[in-house]
């Protein structure tokens, strides 16, 4: 009797986490999706990736660090429930395949996105961060170059967390 108790109090807790974690879940995206400041277009992940790479290319640094963090906000986590999916990338020749990982690849995207916006801001140790998001979440992203072929975010990631860290300590 007393384990029955402890079981269906355990449920309980996880049911109320569960359901309260929904409704953190439904508020950020209901923030995101107010936000009139943004033009989400058909508020597809591939859309507001596009729009957060104008943004950035525009130089209008505020806006795109709205645009990727509202892809992470709403995308994040099916982003990583395919990465946990993985053991290893997509093979990039696999075009349809990779593809086919779009919250991965747009949300990791997004990640690098956000931290090139961040540093052009000079805000480094937040773009260190979003770089780090990147690599511990959603590693196995990947992002179409419009020359032909894709390229790893987090590879990227990798190498300005290095180089930012040691523009941090040399600055010291």
């Amino acid at each position: 009797m007393k384990n029955f108790v402890a079981m269906l109090l355990f449920a309980s807790v996880f049911t109320f986490s569960t359901i309260q974690a929904e409704d953190v879940v439904k508020e950020v995206v209901e923030d995101v999706l107010e936000d009139k400041s943004l033009d989400l277009g058909d508020k597809s992940s591939a859309t507001i990736t596009g729009k957060a790479w104008e943004s950035l290319n525009a130089k209008k640094y505020d806006v795109t660090v709205k645009y990727a963090n509202a892809c992470i906000k709403l995308y994040e986590k099916e982003a990583v429930e395919m990465q946990a999916s993985l053991t290893e990338p997509v093979d990039s020749s696999d075009k349809d395949a990779v593809s086919s990982k779009w919250a991965l690849n747009d949300v990791g995207t997004c990640y690098f996105i956000l931290g090139q916006a961040l540093e052009a801001q000079d805000k480094k140790t937040e773009a260190v961060e979003a770089y780090k998001q990147l690599v511990k979440k959603v590693s196995f992203a990947q992002c179409w170059d419009p020359q032909g072929w894709f390229w790893k975010p987090a590879d990227a990631a990798k190498e300005q967390i290095k180089t930012l860290e040691l523009e941090a300590a040399d600055d010291e």
